[in-house]
């Protein structure tokens, strides 16, 4: 029996994905959760084989959860599954640990075989997005950019932006020069826009 958890914060798609993987006779769906912080606790607590992630969820998103579970219980699976197949997404996602990423527009029995194929070990990533992933590239934003384009996305001044990052305003005018520059963007906003869309942040 493959045991997998669910979590994404749409309750009607959870529901549907988990009357879909409950039809097979293989797979067992042990926890679903609505958050990211629900993510890790339920997983401890069920010790599923794979763990069928959404990647924008409240409290943790789901490539942060990817790489905590990842270190937590390294014998469970991290497959995504989201509605955003953005190629930074599917980078990130890789590098958190998942063995998979799969679009929620894609066939219910692609998404069973895709949780198949990941419980024996394989790598699963949706063709389409695996080749916008290869054109575009990988960021070219450092950590520190992408965070610091990230909460200055909501619109705060650099001072907003330095304080609840704990550093000087200096270093995050640097840090947003520089992810501009790096995007070919003429404003913030509009760099933050085209990160977001590529799945940088």
């Amino acid at each position: 029996m493959i045991r997998v958890l669910l979590a994404d914060d749409q309750a009607l798609v959870r529901g549907a994905m988990a009357a879909l993987l409950g039809l097979e006779s293989d797979i067992e769906v042990v926890a679903e959760v609505g958050t990211g912080t629900d993510v890790l606790p339920a997983a401890e607590k069920t010790r599923p084989d794979v763990a069928l992630l959404d990647v924008q969820m409240p409290g943790a998103d789901g490539l942060t959860v990817a790489a905590e579970l990842h270190r937590a219980l390294p014998s469970c699976r991290v497959l995504i599954c989201t509605t955003f197949g953005r190629p930074g997404y599917l980078a990130r996602a890789m590098s958190a640990g998942a063995s998979g990423f799969v679009v929620k527009d894609a066939p219910p029995e692609q998404l069973v075989e895709a949780v198949r194929r990941v419980h024996a070990g394989l790598r699963v990533v949706d063709p389409a997005l695996a080749a916008e992933s290869l054109a575009s590239g990988a960021s070219p934003l450092t950590d520190r950019e992408r965070e610091v384009l990230a909460t200055a996305r909501d619109g705060g001044t650099v001072a907003d932006v330095a304080r609840t990052l704990h550093l000087s305003e200096g270093t995050v005018r640097n840090h947003l020069s520089s992810a501009i520059g790096k995007t070919g963007a003429r404003t913030r906003a509009e760099a933050a826009l085209l990160a977001e869309s590529r799945g940088w942040l």
